[in-house]
């Protein structure tokens, strides 16, 4: 069954976001969470320019991380804005590091259930 990727679309959302939020340092990524009063979890990810001059390279590791979180997807918990902002040691890693990495933070932030 496909689930449905939802994402921050307001200029509002992502200051919110990256203002008032709890940041949480990986090996990978930094990952920012903060509560909102909807029924479900919407997520941003960003992949600066300076992890990688080639858009190619960029997007790759963006639909890496869209294609963790829609597995994921389930298991989290409604109600979470969640900013993941990728970190240049991201760039020669496999799938399946990247995924224990981004799981491990789902815990530690509480999101997963």
């Amino acid at each position: 069954m496909a689930v449905k990727y939802c994402s921050i679309k307001k200029r509002t959302d992502f200051i919110s976001l990256f203002t008032k939020s709890k940041t949480i340092p990986g090996k990978l990524v930094f990952f920012r969470a903060r509560k909102n009063s909807l029924d479900s979890t919407r997520f941003c990810i960003v992949v600066s320019s300076k992890i990688s001059k080639k858009a190619t390279a960029r997007n790759k590791i963006r639909r890496k991380i869209k294609e963790i979180i829609k597995k994921a997807y389930p298991g989290l918990k409604p109600g979470f804005d969640v900013a993941i902002t990728a970190k240049s040691a991201i760039l020669d890693k496999k799938f399946s590091t990247i995924q224990k990495e981004i799981i491990k933070l789902f815990k530690e932030a509480g999101i997963l259930k």
